[in-house]
């Protein structure tokens, strides 16, 4: 059924088919259909950050920016679903074009820019929505303000979804905001860092309940750096990271029409780079957490996710669950209880 849809949508553009899908997904969902669309997969729990996921396999941010159709996308199976990136104020986004395939490479290219309603629209969303599973929340910074004033925004955001959200997302890794990626550097993200964790503090305090963060980092990111971003994180106590967002690379797509379209690359391509950067950033967080006596934060494996074998991939080299994107557009919703069926083998 996604095979003869999936032809169909491919005659649009990206950006276009992407709404048209999210608007279909609704429509089912109102209509009682969605299981016609997705068969759910067997129930098996995973714990992490506190939190039990029915299955390990969840949505990745960047699909369902506003939560519009979290319902609709929770029909699918998944066993939890991250909405956003949301900013404080809304805005556009990049001008289009700025979302790109490349069927050739299962790839994608987008500078999207974290286009979205803004905070207030997506809390609305979550309120009206019946889906009472874990939902992610993933924050960022708005285009307009200044680098060095970002934990404002992200301040801002943390303590509108709270009450919320099931965990929080703080992503720090998109190539298509400017300077956003200097957050990752170690003095900018210590202090960050231990501004979110306060503020985390009082807001548990304040609403009687202990929210996980998590921590969104990009796959193009040497050793040391991933040495360093793991003391941090273990030394902040962060409850856990997403590893990882899309990738500046053209490695293997150059070639190709798009291939050298700016922006960050998404899907097969990245598949190698993420999960090489999933297995270090394992073993670093192990020996921090060692060396504190402290325990280890989980990390939730994206990038290039196509087949149950890939899932299972991200799995072995550290991972406690995997998050979806770009092999759902190519794949569909049967990758979903693949991935699934291809972790539970691996018990």
């Amino acid at each position: 059924m996604y095979s003869l849809s999936r032809s169909a949508l491919f005659r649009f553009d990206p950006e276009t088919a992407h709404h048209l899908t999210l608007g279909g997904l609704r429509t089912a969902y109102a209509l009682g259909l969605s299981g016609l669309i997705a068969q759910r997969p067997t129930d098996d729990p995973h714990t992490a950050m506190g939190l039990t996921f029915p299955n390990p396999v969840g949505l990745a941010a960047g699909l369902d920016k506003n939560g519009d159709c979290i319902d609709g996308l929770a029909a699918l199976g998944f066993g939890f679903i991250e909405i956003g990136t949301i900013t404080p104020l809304p805005q556009p986004g990049n001008t289009r074009p700025r979302l790109f395939r490349l069927p050739q490479a299962n790839a994608i290219i987008n500078r999207m820019g974290f286009n979205n309603d803004g905070v207030d629209k997506l809390i609305e969303n979550v309120r009206h929505a019946d889906y009472r599973g874990i939902l992610g929340i993933n924050i960022g910074k708005n285009a307009a303000t200044p680098i060095e004033h970002a934990a404002e925004d992200y301040l801002i955001c943390l303590r509108k979804v709270y009450a919320h959200a099931s965990y929080i997302t703080v992503n720090i890794s998109s190539p298509n905001t400017k300077n956003l990626r200097q957050l990752q550097g170690e003095g900018a993200l210590d202090h960050l860092l231990m501004l979110l964790k306060a503020e985390q503090q009082k807001l548990a305090d304040a609403h009687g309940k202990y929210v996980p963060i998590a921590l969104k980092i990009a796959p193009d990111i040497e050793d040391e750096q991933i040495a360093q971003i793991a003391r941090l994180l273990v030394l902040h106590r962060i409850d856990g990271v997403i590893a990882t967002n899309t990738t500046l690379s053209r490695e293997g797509v150059d070639n190709l029409p798009h291939g050298t379209e700016n922006g960050g690359l998404s899907g097969a391509p990245l598949r190698e780079k993420s999960t090489a950067v999933i297995r270090r950033l394992a073993a670093e967080l192990q020996a921090c957490a060692e060396q504190k006596g402290s325990s280890v934060p989980p990390i939730i494996g994206a990038g290039g996710i196509l087949s149950g074998a890939d899932a299972a991939e991200k799995i072995s080299a550290g991972a406690a669950l995997v998050q979806l994107y770009s092999g759902l557009i190519y794949r569909g919703p049967a990758l979903v209880a693949e991935c699934c069926a291809a972790i539970r083998s691996l018990s």
